[in-house]
């Protein structure tokens, strides 16, 4: 399935011809991304879609309740864009990072507007490069660093995240001919970008591969179904566990806790440590609101 627009959907068969189709049973809930069953209906042409075929993967948030929403299925990799402008919150860089590795998908950093006189700061994307993420630095505007781009996407079912206003659709347009976006512009009463992209569409790649693109975000979490799982989302955090006293080590007041020891030594950035306790805390939040 290419696009979900609630009921109405775009479905693309083998050959990869595109055809409108609606959710025929009751309480079949799609998402982009997914591999569905369907049948023709009458002579409209339009395909009945009967049954969700099983997901290797899920991107999920939880929803007001605490609960987990999926907004994309079957990915292979996670794309965080950032910019300059809007400035990057690397909590949310974090997090998303954190549901790559939750689900155990691919996940990469692209440095968006690089063409711009500020930048990103280097220290926070040479943090992400040293645990091991590819981080990609490029410019839809320029058509500077796409080769790369299209290289890290080849071979991958990719979605693209991030903030509003990073430029995800006007890499999609560099990156898929003929695709007629809506450009996120950049609301300067706020600084915040305006989101235009409201579903989530997957397009194919000239050189192989699928792209997401999907709406802006202002704020993202993962939703865990057990707050233990938040600590799978640190790399360095994951590589220290194992040395701690405890099992069960939270990595927060425990003792013997090599993570904690890992900070203090430098080992394990102090702002990557704050961003894991922060998603534990939310995680542990949101599980007791459920």
């Amino acid at each position: 399935m290419v696009a979900s627009y609630g009921q109405r959907l775009v479905v693309e068969d083998a050959a990869g011809q595109h055809h409108p189709a609606f959710v025929a049973r009751r309480g079949l809930r799609l998402v982009c991304g997914d591999r569905v069953r369907w049948l023709a209906e009458g002579d409209t042409g339009d395909r009945a879609v009967v049954e969700r075929l099983p997901r290797h993967s899920e991107l999920t948030r939880p929803d007001s309740r605490g609960r987990g929403e999926v907004l994309a299925a079957n990915i292979t990799q996670l794309v965080v864009v950032c910019a300059p402008r809007p400035g990057p919150d690397p909590y949310i860089i974090d997090r998303y990072l954190a549901a790559a590795e939750v689900m155990d998908v691919a996940a990469a950093i692209v440095c968006n507007k690089a063409d711009l006189p500020d930048s990103v700061p280097a220290g926070l994307l040479e943090e992400f490069a040293t645990l091991g993420y590819p981080v990609l630095l490029a410019s839809a505007a320029a058509g500077s660093g796409l080769d790369a781009l299209r290289a890290c996407l080849a071979g991958h079912s990719s979605i693209l995240v991030g903030q509003s206003g990073v430029g995800k659709s006007s890499l999609l347009n560099a990156l898929v001919p003929d695709v007629e976006l809506a450009t996120a512009g950049i609301s300067h009463a706020t600084g915040e970008g305006r989101h235009r992209t409201t579903a989530t569409t997957l397009h194919a790649l000239p050189g192989g591969g699928e792209l997401l693109d999907s709406p802006g975000v202002r704020d993202f979490a993962p939703a865990l179904d057990d707050p233990r799982l938040a600590a799978l989302g640190f790399r360095e955090i994951v590589a220290a566990a194992g040395e701690c006293r405890f099992a069960n080590c939270r990595h927060m007041r425990e003792p013997g806790c090599a993570v904690k020891a890992g900070v203090e030594s430098g080992a394990i950035a102090p702002r990557r440590y704050e961003s894991y306790r922060r998603l534990l805390r939310l995680t542990e939040d949101l599980q007791r609101r459920g």
